[in-house]
């Protein structure tokens, strides 16, 4: 495995005869603020010094479950190939990261004798931070008994925190860095707010930049029309817009505002914007090193600030973003009082220039197109008229229905119908209930019956009339008992005593289950003779009358339309689905073979031709009406 070659710091390892103590190569790296990377080799070098490691190294996990080596102490050649100790670090790194302790593994030379302990160890230590292992330390240790191996992880773990301190530094310089960017745009902010007009605001915004930017010069120019126009110089009372420097200073102006990002001069080899106008104001004036940032308001770009100061003294990149901060903080208030510092008539006048330029120009076409259309779909809303109807949810009934209950106590032997399936009055058997308690009773009475008019016989031919009697009635209980019992039997086949179709009765899986006398076991209803209950709010049920005409579509034929004709309305409200209505009876024109009670859908109810924009509004407005009581 190839690795980048890394700078070691000289002053943490020097020679061995001018080595410095532990304590200090720690304090130094302690105060270190430099790049990470020179960091990280420093760190390496100092932890091989202090655990007395001949090689170390960081790693830390890359995209695709790559390893990369991240610093290695000794520096490796440029190309070349990577120790056998550190190939071998890379291929356990991903363990050791698992598992998120130190480990510690032999290395054995070809020349140590079978059995005798290594002399040589490679010491992995991850480095954890607050989302777990982040990366690994990797040495290798000579050591000769368990102890000093002991000893050299220790020290290795305790220097591996050097790193979370250096982070921390850097973690607070950062920000320092932008508490003191904050103050410097907000001061600049609170003496921009100290003025009402705008020639005080423009000029003190300029003061303040040219001053906490140390800049020579600081111009403001706004946008007028298609051109940038200068408005305020710091440190400049009065300026001649005729003069070569206030023309090249707007030309700057409007090269940062036609490309809408900051313009820097000198210019970065990577940069893709152009800077001529820019360039040409630094030859022409003195060499000087120049920023231009637009000042953006309602996402329009409506300003631009120039800042201008020597060549020696280049932007670096925290001032541009200090800069952009003020001037995006600044902005608003600018602005505002550039629009409302003139008098009535030059404020009366630019808002109807800008409503013009919006009504005619070629700019928000959509928005154009959107408001034509709408001025259009109000016309029509107000003229045209259309059929105004009260919609409302419906379901099918069967205009009869008979129920089948169960005719006595007992359990369920057989069912012979499911849902929908054609049934004849009086001829199809729909269940049959278990009759062998009672069959068993029948053959009990018969035998009683029997016994009893043998035994009424006997006494009568001895002539025991009482006897004979008493005999006969039980012979006659018995004989009632038989008949009940027969016309229970004979009900135990239940029939259907309607022609239809079965529209409730699901019981094949209840057969064996107990039923009791008046259970309700199947609907049967002729399902050719059907009509529609409509639900009908109660704020539309005012509108609605016998014999008005409509159309209904269920929701498994939603293309399709069916007339009707209110026939009934309910007089009294129900509450439905949470839902104060009255229920309205309707005729059907005409019935379909797919029709089945039960199926819902939509209905609507024609009241009469109205216009569109009452038909679309009544409902809000009569909420409205209710809500202020007018």
């Amino acid at each position: 495995m190839a690795a980048d070659r890394r700078d070691i710091d000289p002053s943490l390892a020097p020679p061995a005869a001018e080595r410095t103590t532990a304590a200090e190569m720690i304090d130094q790296l302690s105060r270190f603020d430099g790049p990470p990377e020179q960091f990280l080799a420093n760190l390496v070098a100092m932890q091989c010094q202090i655990a007395q490691a001949e090689a170390g190294a960081i790693l830390r996990g890359g995209p695709a479950r790559r390893t990369e080596i991240l610093a290695v102490y000794p520096a490796l050649e440029r190309g070349a190939t990577a120790p056998p100790w550190l190939a071998e670090a890379v291929e356990s790194a991903a363990q050791v990261a698992n598992d998120g302790v130190t480990s510690a593994k032999a290395l054995r030379s070809p020349d140590e004798l079978y059995g005798q302990p290594a002399r040589r160890h490679l010491v992995m230590v991850p480095i954890k931070g607050e989302r777990g292992v982040r990366g690994i330390a990797v040495f290798v240790v000579e050591a000769r008994d368990a102890f000093s191996l002991a000893a050299s992880r220790e020290r290795l773990e305790l220097s591996a925190g050097l790193l979370t301190v250096y982070e921390m530094r850097l973690t607070l310089q950062r920000r320092q860095l932008d508490i003191q960017r904050l103050r410097q745009a907000m001061e600049t902010l609170s003496a921009v707010n100290a003025h009402d007009r705008f020639n005080g605001a423009a000029m003190t915004l300029c003061n303040e930049v040219a001053t906490r930017w140390q800049a020579d010069r600081v111009s403001l120019g706004f946008l007028k029309g298609r051109y940038v126009q200068l408005r305020a110089m710091s440190h400049t009372e009065k300026f001649v817009r005729k003069t070569q420097m206030v023309q090249d200073v707007e030309a700057a102006m409007e090269e940062c505002l036609d490309q809408d990002l900051e313009v820097i001069h000198p210019v970065s080899p990577e940069a893709t914007y152009v800077c001529r106008a820019t360039a040409d104001l630094a030859a022409r004036h003195g060499q000087q090193a120049i920023v231009s940032v637009p000042l953006r308001h309602a996402s329009e770009t409506v300003a631009v600030l120039t800042v201008e100061r020597p060549i020696d003294r280049p932007f670096t990149a925290e001032e541009i973003e200090s800069l952009r901060l003020a001037c995006d903080l600044c902005t608003a208030r600018v602005v505002t009082l550039e629009k409302h510092d003139r008098w009535i008539g030059a404020r009366a006048a630019a808002g109807v220039r800008k409503g013009l330029a919006w009504a005619v120009g070629t700019k928000h076409t959509w928005a154009k197109a959107v408001v034509i259309l709408l001025v259009g779909v109000t016309v029509f809303l107000i003229v045209a008229k259309g059929v105004y109807r009260v919609e409302s949810p419906f379901a099918l009934e069967a205009v009869e229905r008979q129920v089948v209950p169960a005719p006595f106590d007992g359990y369920l032997k057989e069912v012979l119908v499911m849902p929908d399936d054609p049934v004849e009055a009086d001829k199809t058997v729909l269940a049959r209930l278990d009759t062998a308690d009672m069959r068993l009773r029948l053959a009990r009475a018969k035998r009683d019956q029997v016994r009893y008019q043998l035994e009424a016989q006997a006494a009568k031919g001895q002539f025991k009339e009482a006897e004979a009697q008493i005999a006969q009635a039980q012979a006659d209980k018995a004989k009632a008992e038989m008949d009940l019992l027969d016309y229970e039997i004979a009900r135990a086949e239940i029939k259907s005593p309607l022609s239809g179709r079965i529209i409730t009765g699901d019981l094949k899986r209840q057969i064996g289950a107990p039923v009791k006398t008046g259970d309700v076991l199947f609907e049967v209803a002729p399902v050719e003779n059907l009509r529609a209950e409509l639900y009908v709010p109660e704020d539309q049920i005012a509108e609605v009358v016998e014999g008005q005409t409509g159309e209904l579509a269920t929701a498994s034929y939603p293309e399709l339309r069916v007339r009707f004709e209110v026939e009934r309305i309910n007089p009294v409200a129900e509450l439905v689905k949470q839902r104060n209505v009255f229920k309205v009876r309707v005729k059907l024109a005409e019935a379909y073979p797919w029709m089945r009670p039960g199926m819902e859908g939509v209905a609507k109810i024609d009241i009469g031709p109205a216009h569109y924009a009452w038909i679309w509004s009544r409902r809000l407005i009569n909420w409205v009406r209710m809500e202020l009581w007018i």
